[in-house]
């Protein structure tokens, strides 16, 4: 990992990223890792981080990130492009 870290760190310092922006850009993905893990709850990954969680709300905010987009990545996909084992366990059954 850290070797990916040091990669990253030289890649952004060679494309002319500034620091306040590749900041800002670790805390919201490190943010949208965390409420992912969490299913979007607030309180639980206010914990995980360490922090209140109007803290975690707050940041949210300032970096953009809506629960919303969080959780539209945790939903089921439409049924119809679930995989088909309920028809098949049916047959399976009744054969």
């Amino acid at each position: 990992m850290r070797r990916d870290l040091d990669s990253l760190v030289t890649q952004m310092h060679s494309t002319g990223i500034r620091y306040e922006d590749a900041v800002k850009e670790f805390k919201r993905q490190y943010l949208r890792e965390v409420l992912a893990a969490n299913k979007g709850n607030q309180c639980k990954a206010a914990e995980e981080l360490g922090i209140h969680r109007n803290t975690l709300s707050r940041t949210m905010a300032e970096l953009g990130i809506s629960l919303a987009e969080v959780r539209a990545g945790l939903k089921r996909p439409p049924r119809s492009e679930r995989p088909i084992f309920g028809a098949a366990r049916q047959g399976i059954r009744q054969g």
